[in-house]
């Protein structure tokens, strides 16, 4: 099986599963007990909270460990509007986030909260004319996906920023799928709060955390807990999280010897025109906006659970959008979100490129969709 659907998950770099069952082995302690054994794992776990601390220029006391980007989302979430006026109860967000953040969401309105989406433009930006007109005095809280997971539209958080400062509302941002590919130092910046996931960085899955880079203004929303600072229950798993932070440096660190994103998208579309099929291309207006490693794209008048389907049997791992969506029979919310007709939006497939992807690969991914899509017409979006 070949694989293309690295921004669903990373497998687990071989380096990084090694120092993981070292540390599961030799590092057992429970870092809050107060023998050596327990001393040398919390030593372990500051160093890497130190670690992913550097990656946003922030002190590791904002730095909280997690069990991944939902619980992430969830807490930074909680968090923010436990420390947010009751009169400021109206919630803005973008119309493509995560599930784990609409399907919370969704459950404050029994709570007395007011809940509106930001419109997208057709590239999948975020409308920030429409964002200006929706902030009211009483906005709480503004919720914004730094990088779309299917189509890879990189979301402008510091003119988002620019809008909030003269606001009191807090911004949270899912940084889940760009953390590890693009800076986020100067984002830190600009939010109260963002998630990110060991799994899609080649780390262990089921670690995660959330940086509160205020975190010295904000009070948790639990009490009498011990753990991360007072905002998390239960013990740290301390060689998931020595891994996840070791993953991220060897990101940074790695030699770049293998094929950029950029020349693999260009090979993938340009072959695909080559072979004669017939596809739509979701893309930001701008190169700067999108990361070129997730490529949506629509096979009109295919299914794209057939053309998915078709591609596993011939031994190709792809994808029909958000791995936390798909299997359902309605369109996925990005394809809504811009306005993609629903008979359109049925025919999306994404390829995701990750460090192994290879020309040799693309060119054998080409040669199976070509035979799977027949050359029909199609309808292109401008």
């Amino acid at each position: 099986m070949i694989y293309f659907d690295y921004a669903a998950t990373t497998p687990i770099h071989p380096t990084v599963l090694e120092l993981y069952l070292n540390v599961s082995k030799n590092y057992y302690g429970n870092p809050s007990s107060l023998h050596d054994i327990g001393g040398e794992a919390k030593q372990l776990v500051d160093h890497a909270r130190i670690s992913i601390a550097s990656h946003f220029a922030v002190p590791s006391e904002t730095i909280i460990f997690t069990s991944g980007g939902t619980e992430s989302n969830r807490l930074a979430l909680e968090t923010l509007l436990w420390n947010t006026p009751k009169h400021h109860n109206h919630i803005l967000l973008s119309k493509t986030e995560h599930s784990s953040i609409t399907q919370f969401i969704h459950s404050l309105s029994d709570r007395g909260f007011e809940v509106e989406y930001i419109p997208h433009q057709k590239d999948g930006m975020i409308d920030l004319d429409s964002l200006k007109a929706l902030i009211r005095e009483n906005t709480g809280l503004v919720i914004v996906q730094h990088v779309n997971p299917e189509i890879g539209v990189i979301q402008p958080i510091e003119k988002i920023h620019s809008i909030l400062k003269n606001h009191k509302a807090f911004l949270h941002v899912d940084c889940v799928q760009s953390f590890g590919k693009l800076s986020l130092k100067s984002i830190a910046k600009c939010t109260d709060s963002l998630s990110i996931s060991s799994h899609k960085i080649y780390g262990p899955m089921g670690v995660g955390a959330v940086v509160f880079p205020k975190i010295q203004s904000l009070q948790p929303p639990l009490h009498g807990i011990n753990h991360e600072f007072g905002f998390r229950s239960g013990t740290v798993n301390v060689p998931g999280v020595v891994a996840f932070a070791f993953a991220a440096e060897r990101l940074v660190k790695r030699d770049v010897n293998h094929n950029t994103p950029s020349d693999l998208r260009k090979l993938l579309l340009e072959g695909l025109l080559e072979k004669g099929v017939l596809f739509q291309e979701i893309k930001a207006f701008s190169d700067q906006n999108q990361l070129p490693g997730i490529v949506g794209l629509i096979f009109s008048g295919m299914q794209g659970q057939f053309v998915m389907m078709e591609l596993n049997r011939a031994g190709f791992a792809v994808s029909t959008g958000s791995a936390c969506q798909v299997g359902m029979q309605s369109p996925s919310k990005t394809m809504v979100a811009i306005n993609i007709p629903e008979i359109e939006a049925k025919g999306f497939v994404r390829i995701s490129f990750g460090e192994d992807t290879n020309e040799q690969d693309v060119r054998k991914l080409i040669n199976a969709i070509s035979k799977c899509v027949k050359p029909i017409q199609t309808v292109y979006y401008e």
